[in-house]
């Protein structure tokens, strides 16, 4: 910092100074009413759009096991064709057997081959039940999919109606907290910036209030108040941490 900046600097009076980060203060509270209209509407948006980014991503899972599901199918399908190729290569082996070693062999391959057809034809009404399954959910995915599409855009169209209703309104006061936020030197900015996140309604300023601090409402010691009516120094509230100024001094409505 230049000399030149610490002389402006003290030039400021406490008294300025209480007055600027009010005055800050009633701007940032205007743009938190804007966003209070916009309501939870920025938020439902967001989660809509993650639903139908998981919709998406569970049709194609979906629809990737149905895929599977009938490849498999076809793999039995196929196997069942080889077996009975097979059990009527060796029925007609039957026919022609020379011992009973080769007719135990051959009757053995046969029985073999039936089984292996079997279990192929389960695997089939497993995996056709898969299929099924699988395709009901599939069509059940893309119709809520559809009702989640349709109420983001009604989402949409309702945000981006207020969004523009409010815009001028909300920029012109951004501009004007930048040109308010230069008066404030940066330590004490930091520390409003600090105390207003850490605040629900986002006040790191108040007003005391019948001997008590307009925020948290707690009772303000007499010579505490005193102090403040004052307006010598910078003084914080005990028990919530916001700052507190007198009504008078920034010219508010004590209620």
């Amino acid at each position: 910092m230049t000399k030149k900046q610490e002389e402006k600097e003290k030039e400021v009076t406490v008294e300025e100074k209480l007055r600027t980060l009010y005055s800050l203060q009633e701007k940032l509270s205007e743009i938190d009413k804007i966003k209070i209209l916009r309501g939870e509407l920025p938020l439902e948006v967001a989660d809509l759009e993650d639903e139908i980014v998981g919709l998406n991503t569970r049709i194609g899972k979906f629809e990737a096991d149905f895929k599977n599901a009938e490849a498999s199918i076809s793999q039995q399908k196929q196997k069942i064709q080889e077996s009975e190729m097979k059990i009527s290569k060796y029925k007609e082996q039957l026919d022609n057997v020379r011992n009973n070693r080769e007719f135990d062999h051959l009757s053995k391959e046969v029985e073999f081959e039936s089984l292996e057809i079997e279990l192929a034809e389960k695997k089939i009404r497993e995996f056709t039940q898969d299929s099924k399954n699988l395709s009901e959910q599939v069509e059940k995915s893309k119709e809520l999919l559809t009702e989640r599409s349709a109420d983001l855009k009604q989402k949409k169209d309702e945000l981006d109606e207020i969004v523009t209703e409010t815009k001028q309104q909300e920029e012109q006061i951004r501009e004007e907290v930048k040109n308010v936020e230069t008066e404030i030197e940066p330590r004490l900015l930091q520390a409003f910036r600090r105390i207003r996140k850490s605040t629900r309604n986002g006040l790191a300023i108040v007003c005391i209030e019948r001997g008590a601090c307009g925020g948290c409402f707690n009772k303000i010691p007499p010579q505490k108040q005193m102090d403040i009516k004052m307006g010598k120094k910078i003084i914080v509230c005990e028990y919530c941490g916001r700052i507190m100024v007198d009504p008078e001094l920034v010219g508010a409505t004590e209620e």
